[in-house]
């Protein structure tokens, strides 16, 4: 492992926040990237030297260019980069309004582009640099009732594969993490009772989607360009109801 920072975007709360604080555990100095400022300096000033704020609206070319640049000066090396930032937004294929699905692509989609292409100048200078962009299941199903968010994931998937592509030879290493229903405030209201069917058959924890991601991060050496469930089994096939007696 190399100690130079990260970035985790969508930091300040939710799964974000729970990737800073395993990567902070592992000894890695992280900036915290969200637009929760008030999230964002508790988690901070709670997890001491190794992590600071910064604000960032993913979709803003130049303050990228600034907390990056912040995140050099305070912590020398970027060698990892977390696009967590994202946004869901309920609606069918024909009710979705237009000016929504833009965000929710602007957010999801060019937000994680955006900041792929700031950051690898910096992880070009970093031997083992790794990239881990968060996508869903709904990038890797069709699912009803939201289509922006599906397609805004679907295209983070693709995305990823071309960025590993393109940025192997720079010895930077580019995953994505797909993580079913997380309790975490986006999923506030759901019923867990959905999950009766899956082979674990429960939500899942921010901590263990931040498992995964500081896995690929600092242990997945040999993988790029490549997919990282974290489901439950819920896209593997429903278990079977027990026999009728």
């Amino acid at each position: 492992m190399n100690t130079a920072a990260a970035v985790v975007t969508g930091g300040a709360r939710g799964i974000g926040a729970a990737i800073v604080r395993s990567l902070v555990g592992a000894g890695v100095p992280t900036v915290i990237a969200d637009l929760l400022d008030d999230d964002g300096e508790r988690l901070a000033d709670a997890l001491g030297d190794l992590a600071v704020y910064r604000h960032l609206d993913v979709t803003d070319e130049a303050g990228w260019q600034s907390v990056l640049a912040d995140a050099e000066d305070a912590f020398g090396r970027v060698g990892y980069l977390v696009n967590n930032a994202g946004i869901l937004a309920f609606g069918p294929v024909d009710a979705v309004e237009t000016e929504e699905f833009r965000r929710v692509m602007d957010v999801n989609l060019f937000g994680t582009w955006l900041g792929i292409k700031t950051a690898v100048p910096y992880l070009r200078e970093v031997p083992g640099a790794a990239i881990v962009n968060i996508s869903s299941t709904a990038g890797l199903t069709g699912t009803a009732g939201v289509c922006a968010y599906s397609t805004s994931k679907w295209a983070v998937r693709g995305l990823t594969k071309s960025a590993a592509v393109d940025l192997g030879p720079s010895d930077i290493r580019v995953m994505s993490v797909h993580p079913g229903p997380i309790k975490t405030p986006m999923v506030a209201g759901i019923d867990e009772s959905l999950s009766a069917g899956y082979p674990i058959a429960r939500f899942g924890e921010p901590e263990e989607v931040a498992a995964t991601v500081r896995h690929a991060l600092l242990e997945a050496t040999y993988s790029t360009g490549v997919e990282f469930i974290v489901d439950g089994g819920a896209t593997t096939g429903i278990v079977a109801p027990p026999p009728m007696k």
